[in-house]
């Protein structure tokens, strides 16, 4: 299978051509990604030769377009976007343009390429806010509260309107929050993790009380790769990890883990417009692809805090911006 992963740079997108470049080695992995602030090419370097690396932006339509007739494109697994919350609320233009315009273009040209599958790559946090109780199923309303999940709602219709509209076999996965190994330190695992190695603050939004289902990267791409090869056309798969907890309370076991201050911890104001829980029900997943995580958070969260002690130099690049100038 010609395969092309959009983002595939970034967090999730590299552990997903990571997995396939082991266990897929008949496959053909095309990997296309911008390289914005998020897109790290040492991500990559452990399967360099398994791969064929274009640099692009998914909203060139016109390099999209050479992308699809060059390489003959079977499927796409669309990764790329726009994902950082505290940015789409300075910056919600730039969400829109590549969360939204992005992907009907990369939509538009798989039609046109005759593509046998394409994979949408979403997020819970189209789904809103949950309270204490209940969880998100395929069937909850689209509810988005900051401008990030608002464009990825937005793109996610564009991809059921292809299926509906052209009958394009498409898929839309979404998933909680995920972790592990090379995740850019702005988010809240390896934030945290990077500052308490070097004795910085540990900011926290409000109270901290804020609880998210912890997924790690590894089950996710798992998850996606069965969707990829054996999803219903036109269904949506939510891919969770039954791991809930509260931003404190991981705060805290990487203070514990670590042996540093508890006075590291430092409140902050809280985000605009911040979701209070997150909980996925993933048994449509489990049912009928089989799927299941097979990480407990204890087991993921020492293993993903180990990387991290064990690999200062990928993340002390990423900090001072040297991780930029890397080639394959």
């Amino acid at each position: 299978m010609n395969l092309l992963i959009t983002g595939g740079a970034g967090f999730i997108g590299s552990a997903f051509v990571r997995l396939l470049a082991k266990d897929y080695p008949e496959d053909n992995l095309i990997v296309y990604d911008k390289l914005t602030y998020a897109g790290n090419l040492d991500n990559l370097k452990r399967v360099r030769n398994a791969i064929r690396f274009i640099q692009g932006d998914i909203c060139d339509s016109h390099q999209i377009e050479s992308v699809f007739s060059t390489y003959d494109i079977d499927a796409v697994v669309h990764f790329a976007a726009e994902s950082h919350v505290d940015r789409s609320i300075v910056n919600p233009g730039a969400f829109v343009h590549t969360n939204m315009y992005g992907t009907q273009l990369l939509l538009h040209a798989a039609k046109r390429a005759d593509v046998k599958k394409f994979v949408q790559v979403s997020t819970d946090e189209v789904y809103g806010s949950l309270g204490e109780t209940g969880f998100f199923t395929e069937e909850t309303p689209l509810q988005p509260n900051s401008p990030y999940s608002a464009s990825k709602a937005g793109a996610d219709l564009l991809v059921r309107s292809y299926y509906e509209t052209f009958g394009m076999n498409v898929n839309i996965t979404r998933c909680s929050n995920n972790y592990g190994p090379y995740h850019f330190p702005e988010k809240l695992i390896p934030l945290m993790v990077t500052n308490a190695l070097r004795n910085k603050p540990l900011p926290i939004y409000g109270d901290g009380h804020q609880v998210r289902d912890w997924l790690h990267v590894d089950d996710h791409c798992r998850g996606v790769n069965s969707v990829l090869r054996n999803g219903k056309p036109g269904e949506v798969y939510n891919i969770g990890g039954r791991n809930e907890r509260t931003n404190i309370e991981i705060v805290q076991r990487i203070v514990q883990t670590l042996g540093v201050s508890e006075a590291l911890i430092h409140h902050v104001d809280d985000r605009l417009g911040h979701d209070f829980r997150y909980a996925i029900d993933a048994s449509k997943i489990e049912r009928e692809l089989g799927w299941k995580a097979t990480y407990s958070f204890n087991e993921g969260l020492a293993e993903t805090i180990d990387w991290y002690i064990q690999n200062k130099k990928w993340w002390q690049d990423v900090l001072s911006g040297a991780y930029r100038g890397h080639t394959l």
